[in-house]
């Protein structure tokens, strides 16, 4: 079974956000990760950059698949994770410590929208 973990918001398409603050780390899940297997490139916004609940806003690519980087929340991009850009395998090794953008939060509602961690869990089993 995949990692969850407490206090985190997490989306069907398989996006997290740890919220600290008024800013979202967003990643991808563990379950996504093992999904998509050994991931060879993070495609990611630029800091300042507008991200919305909902829209794409990157790629993660592995040796057998691509999947489209949903964002959980809207907010501003404040950082990217730049260890990603020459370590992408980070990602599988732990994708909970290695988000891959920091946004600052501009309706934190939007976070009502998301699951908790055992709600996401439930959501795996299916």
């Amino acid at each position: 079974m995949a990692k969850v973990i407490e206090g985190l918001y997490y989306s069907e398409s398989h996006e997290y956000v740890r919220v600290e603050g008024n800013f979202g780390y967003i990643g991808i899940t563990d379950y996504a990760q093992h999904a998509l297997g050994n991931i060879v490139y993070v495609d990611m916004p630029d800091v300042d950059d507008e991200v919305e609940a909902g829209e794409d806003f990157g790629a993660v690519e592995s040796v057998k698949a691509a999947s489209d980087l949903i964002s959980p929340v809207s907010g501003t991009v404040v950082e990217v994770n730049e260890a990603l850009e020459d370590t992408p395998e980070l990602v599988n090794q732990d994708a909970f410590e290695n988000w891959i953008i920091k946004v600052e939060l501009s309706d934190a509602a939007e976070l009502e929208d998301l699951m908790n961690a055992e709600a996401y869990a439930a959501f795996c089993e299916k």
